[in-house]
C-alpha cells in the first residue's frame, strides 16, 4: 500500500492506494483515531458487488454502522437526495460523533461530503474511490456540492476528507465508459502536468482499458502527486487550482445541454478539445500546433457521441458557470502541454468557433 500525503495548511490527510486493500478501511478509521460511529453513503452499483464484504469488514466495529445506499446520477445530485440522508442520520440517532465514509465515484464523494461539511455544522468524512475518476480528481481536493435547477455544482463547500483510500481492484468491476470518463481527467492532468507525464499519458492511456496494474498505479499516484501539489498551494481555487479547471467550462455546459447523456470525463475530453480550438482562434497556439495536440485525442473519437448540440443553449449554459466574475466567461486555455494561461477571456463569436469545432469531432 502507497501513501501519498495531500498538505494543506488548514488540514492534511493521507491518500492511500494499492491493490487488494479495500479491508484495511476499518483499521484505519481505527489508527487514525476517528469518531466510532459510522454513516456510509454507498452507490447502489458499489452495493450489488461489495455489499456483503463491507458488511463482513464492520461486522465487529467498536462503534454504530449505519450503511445507506443511494442512486448515483447527475439528476440525484440533489437537495431531495440530501434530506433523504439528513433525515437517514437523525432517524438512526447520529451526531457529531460521527464518520461519514463514501464509498463511490465522484458523485457519490460530492453529495456525502456536502453532507459532512454541514451536518451537525460539520463531522469527520472518508472517501473511498470506486471509479477510475473519483480516484484520480474527485477525491482530493475538498470539493463538494449539489446540483440546483439546470446548474451543476452550484450548491456546495470546500471540506477535506480525514484520508482516502482507493483499492485498485474497483477497476475489476468497471465498464469501459467508466474507464473513459477517468481517463478524461487524466488527459486533463497530461496537459496540464508538463512534458514527461504528457508522453507516459500519450504512450501509455490506451493500456487503462486493460487495468494494467503497473499503468494504472503510475497514472494515479502522478495525478494524485500532481493535484495535491495544485491543492496545497490554493485550496480554494482563487489562483493557481483554476488550472485544475482546464475543459470544464466547456464540460459543464455539454454535460447538462446533452441532458447528462454522456457522463463528466467524457465532457472533460470535448472540452479540452474546445479549448484547444479557442487556443488557436485566439492565436495562443498555431494551426500546426493544433493539428499536433489534436492528434492526442484521435482514440476517442468514435467513444464518445454528442447528438444535436445547441450552441445558443450551451453559450448560455456557460454564463451559468460559478467560476464566472461579473458574467464574463474566463477559460482555461492550453498554450503548451504544462504551459496554461488563466482567466481568458473570449468574445462570443469566437466560444461559438470553439463549440462548432469542437463539438463536431464527436458528433
Amino acid at each position: 500500500m502507497k501513501k501519498i500525503d495531500v498538505t494543506i495548511p488548514q488540514k492534511s490527510y493521507p491518500f492511500f492506494i494499492g491493490e487488494n486493500i479495500l479491508p484495511k478501511l476499518p483499521g484505519q478509521i481505527k489508527k487514525l483515531g476517528l469518531n466510532k460511529n459510522l454513516f456510509l453513503i454507498i452507490d447502489r452499483n458499489v452495493q450489488k458487488f461489495y455489499g456483503k464484504t463491507l458488511d463482513e469488514l464492520f461486522s465487529d466495529f467498536e462503534g454504530k454502522v449505519k450503511k445507506q445506499v443511494i442512486t448515483a446520477s447527475e439528476k440525484n445530485k440533489t437537495h431531495e437526495t440530501l434530506t433523504l440522508l439528513y433525515n437517514s442520520l437523525l432517524k438512526n440517532g447520529f451526531g457529531r460523533d460521527t464518520v461519514i465514509v463514501a464509498i463511490g465515484g465522484g458523485i457519490v464523494g460530492d453529495i456525502a461530503g456536502f453532507v459532512a461539511s454541514t451536518f451537525s455544522r460539520g463531522v469527520q468524512y472518508v472517501q473511498v474511490p470506486t471509479t477510475l475518476l473519483a480516484a484520480v480528481d474527485s477525491s482530493v481536493g475538498g470539493k463538494t456540492g449539489v446540483n440546483f435547477g439546470a446548474t451543476k455544482n452550484i450548491v456546495g463547500a470546500f471540506y477535506q476528507p480525514d484520508f482516502v483510500l482507493f483499492d485498485t481492484d474497483f477497476l475489476k468491476t468497471l465498464g469501459e465508459k467508466e474507464l473513459l470518463c477517468g481517463i478524461g481527467e487524466i488527459t486533463k492532468y497530461a496537459f496540464l502536468a508538463g512534458q514527461s507525464y504528457f508522453n507516459y499519458a500519450s504512450k501509455n492511456i490506451d493500456r487503462i482499458f486493460d487495468t494494467e496494474k503497473n499503468v494504472v498505479s503510475r497514472i494515479v499516484v502522478d495525478s494524485i502527486s500532481y493535484k495535491a501539489s495544485v491543492v496545497s498551494k490554493d485550496e480554494k481555487e482563487s489562483g493557481i487550482r483554476k488550472v485544475l479547471n482546464l475543459g470544464h467550462t466547456f464540460a459543464h455546459a455539454v454535460e447538462v445541454e446533452q441532458s447528462h447523456k454522456i457522463k463528466h470525463g467524457e465532457a472533460v475530453i470535448v472540452g479540452i478539445v474546445c479549448s484547444l480550438f479557442l487556443s488557436n482562434k485566439l492565436m495562443i497556439i498555431s494551426d500546426v500546433e493544433l493539428k499536433k495536440q489534436l492528434g492526442f485525442f484521435n482514440r476517442f473519437l468514435g467513444r464518445i457521441k454528442i447528438s444535436k448540440p445547441n450552441l445558443d443553449a450551451l453559450y448560455k449554459i456557460m454564463l451559468r458557470d460559478k467560476k464566472n466574475r461579473e458574467n464574463i466567461i474566463k477559460f482555461v486555455l492550453i498554450k503548451t502541454s504544462g504551459e496554461i494561461l488563466l482567466d481568458v477571456v473570449a468574445e462570443k463569436k469566437d466560444v461559438y468557433f470553439a463549440l462548432k469545432n469542437g463539438l463536431q469531432l464527436f458528433s
